[in-house]
């Protein structure tokens, strides 16, 4: 442990900074302007980040930099520790959202972005202008973990599953939505506009977030088709909400969907949005955080921007 201490003494912690932009913008002279350095300092600190990891980083391509596999493997790791230390420094700070610079970091799926992200910028642009939100994508290896997840951003929006029932964590429900079939319009399997379980369980499916094997139990979707009693034949599986309703355009797949995503797309890629046979469990969307930031006050005010936004859902 006396290492560990010494040997994080001994490093630059503002190459944590330099090195978040250089993976995020893949190019020296953007990183340096959203570090606020000129562009030797922010080669110089490239070639000192080279050094201690022993590896280039940003590796010169056809187009400019790409990211080196070491570089891609530190992306996730970087941004969740800047985002720890940027909320340890803020501690015990007033927060004035007028002013404020802070960045609020959150996990959410696309499909959250497709139906809050108008009303949540809009807001954010007119209450916090320079107040910054980096919102990151949920992926079934994040979600293991989610109380060390939570503990180290400002929360995830999701529907509550069983690991999510830990004593280390508080929720506050944001909106509702309710799960509907989508079939292109000219699905020669399924002419009907109530389909049943039958028909469905005949069908091959789209499916977001489905594993090679059985049901993950943090996938909601899942879930609901176990509940169904359906085994589904997947012949598309994709890490994405928002591009389940593409792969079912133009041809005879189901799948799946929450009603208001459903919605706003079926009209331009000539979709029927159907009645779910069964009893489908409500979705409730709910915004998830670490207990360690109950009274931090910019945290309450990002909860209070977050349920105004869902507002206009309701």
């Amino acid at each position: 442990m006396k290492r560990a201490v010494a040997h994080l003494a001994n490093l630059d912690l503002n190459l944590l900074v330099i090195l978040r932009e250089l993976i995020r913008e893949r190019n020296v002279t953007r990183a340096a302007e959203r570090v606020g350095v000129t562009q030797p300092a922010a080669s110089a600190a490239l070639s000192r980040l080279r050094r201690h990891f022993g590896d280039e980083l940003l590796v010169r391509g056809k187009g400019g930099y790409v990211l080196s596999p070491l570089a891609t493997q530190l992306a996730e790791q970087v941004e969740v520790v800047c985002a720890a230390a940027e909320r340890l420094f803020a501690a015990g700070e007033s927060f004035e959202p007028a002013t404020s610079r802070r960045e609020f970091t959150l996990l959410v799926a696309d499909y959250t972005i497709a139906v809050l992200g108008e009303h949540l910028a809009r807001l954010l642009d007119e209450r916090a202008p320079r107040v910054r939100l980096h919102l990151r994508l949920v992926r079934e290896a994040m979600a293991a973990d989610v109380e060390e997840n939570i503990r180290l951003m400002d929360g995830m929006i999701a529907p509550p599953v069983g690991r999510f029932r830990l004593p280390g964590l508080r929720s506050a429900e944001l909106f509702r939505d309710r799960w509907v079939c989508v079939v292109a319009e000219g699905n020669a399997l399924l002419t009907t506009d109530e389909p049943t379980l039958d028909d469905l369980s005949r069908l091959s499916w789209v499916a977001p977030y489905h594993p090679n094997q059985g049901y993950p139990p943090a996938a909601p979707l899942s879930q609901q088709l176990a509940a169904f009693g359906i085994q589904p034949r997947v012949v598309v599986r994709v890490e994405s909400y928002q591009a389940v309703p593409h792969l079912v355009a133009g041809t005879d797949r189901v799948a799946l969907l929450q009603e208001r995503l459903a919605r706003q797309v079926a009209g331009t890629l000539g979709l029927r949005v159907l009645p779910c046979p069964g009893d489908p469990q409500p979705i409730v969307e709910k915004l998830w955080w670490h207990e360690n930031f109950e009274d931090d006050p910019g945290h309450v005010w990002l909860r209070g921007l977050l349920t105004d936004a869902a507002k206009f859902l309701n």
